[in-house]
């Protein structure tokens, strides 16, 4: 698999050389958009980013989750549907008295 520091060599530092230029160089190239990868014996092991792109990324993830999820669902959806009161009653449960138990669990305090 290819990642990022393959792909970009000029963009990637060693632990020691990004000691040498201080967190604060670090971060005034994340600001600038300039994203740097530090590696350990020769393997990446971390990215400095801008706020602005790791908020980027969370946002995508959860996108694509989220579309993943819609897809499984459409895939996997044969349009049949269970009523409530039948997957009550598969569980050996009836509905009355579930609510009856949880209007005298919420009277009591317990939730």
């Amino acid at each position: 698999m290819t990642i990022f520091a393959d792909l970009h060599r000029e963009r990637t530092l060693s632990v020691t050389a990004a000691s040498s230029r201080g967190v604060a160089g670090l971060v005034k190239d994340a600001e600038r958009g300039k994203d740097i990868i530090v590696e350990r014996h020769g393997r990446a092991v971390a990215a400095v980013i801008s706020v602005e792109q790791f908020d980027e990324l969370h946002r995508v993830r959860a996108d694509l989750i989220a579309a993943s999820l819609v897809l499984a669902r459409e895939l996997s959806d044969t349009g049949s549907r269970t009523d409530l009161d039948e997957a009550i009653a598969t569980f050996g449960f009836d509905r009355v008295e579930l609510e009856t138990e949880l209007d005298a669990d919420l009277a009591t305090g317990r939730e």
